[in-house]
Order: C-alpha cells, then sequence, then structure tokens
C-alpha cells in the first residue's frame, strides 16, 4: 500500500458545484507540437467537472483505494502544524499544484523517509527542491504542456482587458452608470500596437500566434532564437535584449521562467526603458517584478496598466498592494485551471501514477527528476547543480 498525499485549492465559499455551465467539453486533439493528450487506462470522472479543489480529488479517489493504497487530500500546507507537515513523513507520493504549490523543500524532502515521487498536476516544478529530489533519487514529474494553451488565452484576455479599459467600463454599469467618457477615457484599440513577449516557449509563442489576427506587430526576446520559417509565418521581429524589446512595444508579456537572471528583471531601472503608457501582462511568476516599481510605474503613468495572475507571495494577504494599485486586471492564480485543462491535468496525474505503480516508463514528457539525475523535458529544462527549487523564492534554477 501506497500512501498519496494531495495539495489542492480549497472549494468554492457556496460549496463543491452540484451543476456547471455547460454540458459538454471541447477538447484539442493534440498539443499544437503534435504531443498527444494524457492517455490513462481511465478515468473515474466526469471531463468538465471541478477536479482541482478539494472535493474534486483529481478524481483519484476510486482508483487509488481500489488498488489499495491511502489518498489524504487537503488544503492545508504551510507550517509545522499543516496537514501536509503531519502526513508528510511516511508519504510515498505528493502531488500538488502550480496555483496552490505545496513546497518541497530540501527540508520536508529530508523528513519524507518514504518519499518516492513528487507531481505537479500542472506545469512547473518550482516549489520542489529539484537537487534535493536528486540526491534522494526521488522521482519529480509534471503533466507538460496541459494548461501552456490555457495560460496563453488568459494572456490574450488580459492585454484586451487592459488596452479596451474593459474592467472600469464593468464597473460602471455594475454601479448603474452610464458614462461613456469615463469608460472611453483609457479605451484604445489594439490593432497596429506593438506587442513583445518575454520568452517565446510554448506559452509565448501561443500568445503570438494567438494575437497575430487582431493585426498587430510581434516582437519576441529569447535566449534561443526561433526557426527562421516561424519569424517569417508570424511576421516576429527578434530581440537580443529586454531593453531593445521594451523600448518600442505598447505590449510586453512575461512569459519566462523565475531564476537568478530573470528574478526582479522589471524593477525602477528597467520600467524607464518602456514606451509611457505601455501595458505589462505576467502569468509566468510573481517575483519577475519588483512589487513596489509596478505600483509606483502605474501611480505615475509609465506604465498605463498591469494585468498578473502570478503574485509573491502566494496565496496573496490582504494587504498587498497590487490588490488596490491603480488600473490593474490581477486574478488569483487561475489562468492555467480552467475546467478544460483540469480535464487533462487530473487525466495527465492519473496516467503517471498508472505508470508508476505499474512500473511502466512515465513519459519522458512529463519526467523532470529521475534515477538521481535530470530526465525528460527536465534534462533540456534544468540544469543539474542549479535546480534548488522549494519555493519560489527559492526557485535558483535555470529552465530554458
Amino acid at each position: 500500500m501506497a500512501k498519496i498525499v494531495c495539495v489542492l485549492y480549497d472549494d468554492p465559499i457556496d460549496g463543491y458545484p452540484t451543476a456547471y455551465a455547460r454540458d459538454d467539453l471541447p477538447q484539442p486533439e493534440r498539443y499544437p507540437d503534435g504531443q498527444t493528450l494524457p492517455t490513462p487506462k481511465a478515468i473515474d470522472f466526469k471531463p468538465g467537472a471541478l477536479l482541482g479543489s478539494v472535493s474534486g480529488e483529481l478524481g483519484l479517489r476510486r482508483y487509488l483505494e481500489a488498488n489499495g493504497h491511502q489518498l489524504v487530500v487537503t488544503s492545508s500546507k504551510d507550517g509545522a502544524d499543516s496537514v501536509l507537515d503531519q502526513e508528510l513523513h511516511d508519504a510515498e507520493i505528493v502531488i500538488s499544484q502550480p496555483f496552490w504549490p505545496a513546497y518541497m523543500t530540501a527540508e520536508r524532502i529530508a523528513k519524507a523517509k518514504n518519499l518516492k515521487m513528487i507531481v505537479t498536476a500542472g506545469i512547473g516544478s518550482d516549489h520542489t527542491d529539484l537537487q534535493a529530489a536528486m540526491e534522494r533519487g526521488i522521482t519529480v514529474a509534471e503533466v507538460t504542456y496541459c494548461n501552456s494553451n490555457s495560460v496563453a488565452e488568459h494572456v490574450v484576455m488580459m492585454t484586451l482587458a487592459l488596452v479596451r479599459n474593459y474592467i472600469p467600463s464593468y464597473n460602471w454599469v455594475m454601479k448603474g452608470g452610464w458614462n461613456i467618457a469615463d469608460c472611453v477615457a483609457r479605451s484604445y484599440d489594439l490593432e497596429a500596437m506593438n506587442v513583445g513577449t518575454v520568452a517565446a516557449g510554448r506559452i509565448g509563442l501561443r500568445v503570438l500566434r494567438l494575437l497575430k489576427p487582431f493585426d498587430v506587430k510581434l516582437h519576441y526576446l529569447d535566449r534561443h532564437r526561433l526557426p527562421e520559417a516561424i519569424e517569417q509565418e508570424l511576421n516576429l521581429t527578434y530581440h537580443a535584449s529586454l531593453e531593445s524589446l521594451t523600448q518600442v512595444c505598447d505590449v510586453v508579456t512575461l512569459n519566462c521562467p523565475l531564476h537568478p537572471e530573470t528574478e526582479h528583471m522589471i524593477n525602477e531601472q528597467t520600467l524607464k526603458n518602456f514606451k509611457r503608457g505601455a501595458y505589462l501582462i505576467n502569468t509566468a511568476r510573481g517575483k519577475l517584478c519588483d512589487r513596489d516599481a509596478i505600483v509606483n510605474a502605474l501611480e505615475n503613468g509609465q506604465l498605463a496598466g498591469y494585468a498578473g495572475d502570478v503574485w509573491f507571495p502566494q496565496p496573496a494577504p490582504n494587504d498587498h498592494p497590487w490588490r488596490t494599485m491603480p488600473n490593474h486586471g490581477m486574478t488569483p492564480h487561475i489562468s492555467g485551471t480552467s475546467l478544460s485543462a483540469q480535464t487533462r491535468y487530473a487525466a495527465g496525474t492519473r496516467e503517471i501514477l498508472e505508470c508508476y505503480f505499474e512500473g511502466r516508463p512515465i513519459r519522458d514528457e512529463y519526467l523532470v527528476v529521475q534515477g538521481g539525475q535530470l530526465a525528460g523535458v527536465g534534462a533540456h529544462s534544468y540544469s543539474k547543480g542549479n535546480a534548488t527549487g522549494g519555493s519560489e523564492e527559492a526557485a535558483k534554477f535555470k529552465k530554458d
């Protein structure tokens, strides 16, 4: 028997849903690069259900208990008295999400003597100390690509919401007003603007493709230049530096990982290189931006708007200044956990568990660490010896 501890976010305030807005759930046949969607032998949930909260249990309980395993599901993850810490000592597998991460630090890993695998139900393992996992021979896996497109759609939504001044206009309706002049005094067309992404991986490239029909001028910054065919297809302008990109872009979207080179890359000095009145979108990591520099840039008008789906710390305290700064479009970390994405990352988690328990290989694209070494997607994305992770603050690894 294996003990599995699963850390998920809390149920809705009004209780777990008994009905949903839609009856069906359209899904792509494949991801844009040809990778197949998760392929577990079976699932014990209805696609489109709320699986990412505590009562949803990622649809895993029936499968695990039918095979003699113990499943503990909780949202209590922080502090020595948390359920996670109380249950960790004899856990064989820990599952959590980027949206409500169980920070698997070196200290926690050292206490979990039976731990064999850490799974991210989603994408991103920066909440796990990968170096400690390698040293202990613990497998680390994530459901690569399951919600990349979901995040990219969120970026496009936030971009339009800021540029068209949607949120303040909606609020006038909610207040019973009809203040057209107030609504349009900060509203512009996205068409013909210059839009740039910092990083053009799965999410960044998808953002560029989604925005091309708006007839914008597209730019990107990345350590690895895209193939010439893609640059020509999207009429992309490549930039070798952040300064070069921000000097010409009306909208900048951050789609890069957090590591020493990118932590606080958006700060008081780099914001001076932005066009006055630019919009900044951040669905990557909160600590890519200096918190107070963002607030000041919105207050003095250097930025016309900031929309983010990530914070530091997470969950953000009630007095976090990003909650009350002007001209923002902040959301809690929800971009990658739509009901569509949940169906994929829950199925992917089931697939990983089936492979683990049946002694079959886990897909290379899901593997981050295995057998004491970086493996699969992890071997491409991380650098051994510089993969500490464990928390957003401690995410000092290098990722492509």
